[in-house]
């Protein structure tokens, strides 16, 4: 591929008026920092694509025609050599391992312990995750440029193309073959155990802090975000009210008799009041805090009456009805009373009015 030399001189950092010793730094200086092996980012096989054919277009221009400097200036450079044979290698980073765990509500209000497992890859170390090892000089594929030209049938010349061999970066490279071209290497079975709090909420975070010195353990720090899955029988207000809504029969409710109502940790009788809907369950809700005393838990009835009766219930339906608002008896509430007396003077007024 030619390039316009004042580019190629520009690509280098240098003018066109540079001198042979100029030309010989600067591609040694900007090899030294992008070549693939010394420089791991995304960009640096592009960079050093442009930097082969910068190259090359001062060489086909005549420019220090057959400089076996600049020939063997696309070697890979030598691998820095430590400063201490003894120096002992640096740790790796600890990886952060991200999860998500589900929990019911009462795990979460009583605390649980799950243990976790999975599958982590990581960078192939014999390729540092780029899949192909550098083998130094130009690529025999396409002499360096980074593409090559294909002929079409009728004998035209084609686009040039990006070589498949180097993948456009000019450098012969091979396979790596201890992951196979794939720069990852084999997945890693892990296992830990965790322990929830008691209280945690929806959202929350956990970190768990790394202990590679345990077999299977995972090869990092853990963070954890808990989900509550949604319960069928209660409701978490973000407050931290724990809510039961539930129908119970009117006539128990009428009766002030007793029911079971759910809580967390199981069934418990509650005594009804027909003059009252809600109730409070002191210490029967959800933790106040992380590894605090749990809460109340609030119940809303809603009395239920049927729809159909059987004779003997209306029979007795009846009884009541004449035993409570019959001729003569006076209400047993004084609400009622007052709005039956509004109701009589209603009455008479549009009587008289008549």
């Amino acid at each position: 591929m030619n390039q316009d030399i004042d580019s190629a001189f520009a690509e280098l950092g240098l003018t066109p008026d540079a001198t042979e010793a100029e030309v010989k730094a600067a591609w040694r200086r900007l090899v030294s920092r992008w070549h693939p092996d010394r420089n791991a980012s995304a960009a640096a096989v592009a960079r050093m694509q442009r930097l082969n054919l910068a190259v090359e277009a001062i060489r086909q221009a005549g420019f220090r025609r057959g400089d076996p400097d600049l020939d063997e200036a696309a070697q890979p450079p030598a691998p820095d050599r430590p400063a201490a044979a003894d120096r002992p290698a640096p740790e790796p980073p600890t990886r952060t391992i991200k999860r998500k765990v589900r929990l019911t509500l009462e795990e979460a209000a009583f605390g649980c312990t799950k243990r976790l497992r999975g599958r982590l890859t990581s960078t192939c170390s014999d390729c540092q995750g780029a899949g192909y090892r550098v083998l130094g000089g130009h690529c025999p594929h396409c002499q360096g440029s980074g593409a090559v030209r294909e002929r079409s049938w009728f004998g035209w010349a084609a686009t040039p193309t990006e070589c498949e061999a180097c993948h456009g970066g000019g450098l012969a490279r091979q396979t790596c073959s201890p992951c196979a071209g794939s720069g990852k290497a084999p997945a890693r079975a892990y296992q830990v155990t965790v322990r929830f709090p008691q209280g945690v909420r929806h959202g929350d975070l956990l970190s768990v802090v790394a202990r590679p010195a345990q077999p299977g353990s995972p090869p990092g720090d853990l963070n954890i975000r808990v989900e509550v899955l949604p319960h069928d029988l209660f409701q978490l207000d973000p407050d931290g009210t724990l809510l039961c809504a539930m129908p119970v029969d009117g006539f128990l409710w009428l009766a002030n008799r007793t029911v079971e109502v759910p809580t967390l940790a199981g069934v418990q009788q509650l005594q009804l009041n027909r003059e009252q809907l809600s109730y409070r369950l002191q210490g029967q809700g959800f933790p106040v805090e992380r590894r605090g005393p749990r809460g109340d838990q609030v119940v809303i009835v809603s009395p239920v009456f049927a729809q159909h009766m059987s004779t003997d219930q209306q029979i007795l339906l009846d009884q009541l009805v004449a035993t409570t608002s019959g001729h003569g008896t006076p209400p047993a509430d004084e609400r009622l009373r007052a709005w039956q007396q509004a109701l009589r003077a209603r009455a008479r007024d549009a009587r008289g009015g008549a």
